[in-house]
């Protein structure tokens, strides 16, 4: 049977739990109307209401909370059955995530020219678990070409 060092699903897991953390608070301001508090940097008002915060009448803030939502599940199930097919199957997830996180900063950067201090942390959540993701193939092509 094929296994990871167990730092990295535990670190998967993690970034995971921060991201959906980070992106179900937004969802809540979206759907209750509220703007999220920023401290640190200004703009996430201008960030969250702009017409690139809404995929027709879905939240982007609610398509991240899908997302690291079913990283957790994969992750979890990984830790359930010890099936290395579940991470496997889980770390396409994130180069998907990755790139469509460079698109909303991009967005931040040159189109908005302002910046949502939880959507540059969903962000690094997402390129976090993007290279953890790349960590996971390269264990399991290197085991699987040892095997």
């Amino acid at each position: 049977m094929l296994s990871l060092p167990k730092w990295l699903p535990i670190t998967m897991i993690i970034a995971a739990l921060v991201g959906f953390a980070d992106a179900a608070y937004l969802t809540v301001e979206h759907y209750t109307g509220g703007t999220p508090v920023c401290t640190i940097i200004q703009g996430c008002d201008i960030v969250t209401t702009s017409p690139f915060a809404t995929i027709g009448p879905i939240p982007v803030a609610l398509l991240g909370t899908l997302y690291y939502l079913a990283l957790i599940i994969g992750i979890v199930a990984y830790f359930d059955s010890r099936d290395i097919r579940w991470l496997e199957r889980v770390a396409v997830l994130p180069i998907l995530g990755f790139a469509f996180t460079l698109y909303l900063v991009y967005l931040m950067a040159f189109v908005l020219d302002a910046w949502c201090i939880y959507c540059l942390g969903s962000a690094t959540s997402s390129t976090l678990l993007f290279v953890l993701a790349l960590v996971v193939f390269a264990h399991i092509r290197r085991m699987r070409h040892e095997w």
